[in-house]
């Protein structure tokens, strides 16, 4: 049997943004503890699609919180390097909130997981009820690649851009802990007031050469 404790998930936010998720957790835009004040980042003409496109039960790809398999996606490598128009951010204002999917089962709120990119007509979507058959559903190999552009594999991209998406808000107790890129952000989440312990420091979950 798989042991969901060790099957970590990737939430990745501005690090401005800790202070009210310490507070309040990871929060929907659409929750009443939403962040006023949020900083948000990545491609803001996917979020825009996202909001619109039906994912499933006439629920909207907007209305859940998404979060990734795995870390250094192809989004990453677009907010670092501010691609196709998308506002740069430097990897030191990028923080990872970890959790596993069993603190996602525990928080008791409904999600549902896809084989790929939730926006992509090619994806299949999954309720939480197959989360069991979650290794015969995902290309782990795929997700955990470090390339994703392969003239024989056009769907490789797809693939490797899984997610995980949940409905509501996720307690801070259902965060595991949090990666960042150096100690300059370390310090400044320590300041923030999280605990050290739930700090690492991961150069490597980010592309350094930007």
């Amino acid at each position: 049997m798989v042991d969901f404790n060790k099957v970590y998930l990737f939430r990745m936010t501005h690090i401005e943004n800790i202070p009210h998720i310490l507070k309040y957790g990871i929060t929907h835009p659409e929750s009443e503890f939403a962040n006023g004040e949020y900083i948000g980042i990545g491609d803001q003409t996917i979020i825009e699609t996202r909001k619109d496109k039906i994912l499933i039960d006439d629920k909207k790809i907007g209305d859940f919180i998404p979060f990734y398999f795995a870390f250094r996606t192809p989004m990453l490598l677009v907010i670092q390097t501010g691609y196709n128009g998308v506002e740069k951010v430097h990897p030191s204002n990028i923080v990872y909130c970890v959790s596993s999917i069993q603190k996602i089962i525990d928080s008791g709120n409904d999600f549902v997981f896809t084989d790929g990119h939730a926006i992509n007509a090619f994806t299949s979507v999954h309720r939480k009820e197959e989360i069991e058959n979650l290794f015969e559903i995902i290309d782990t190999k795929a997700i955990k690649s470090n390339q994703w552009s392969d003239e024989n594999d056009l769907d490789l991209k797809r693939r490797k851009e899984a997610e995980l998406l949940l409905i509501g808000d996720l307690g801070v107790d259902f965060i595991i802990g949090y990666a960042v890129y150096d100690e300059r952000a370390k310090n400044r989440l320590i300041g923030f007031g999280v605990n050290e312990k739930k700090i690492i420091v991961k150069k490597d979950y980010y592309y350094d050469k930007f």
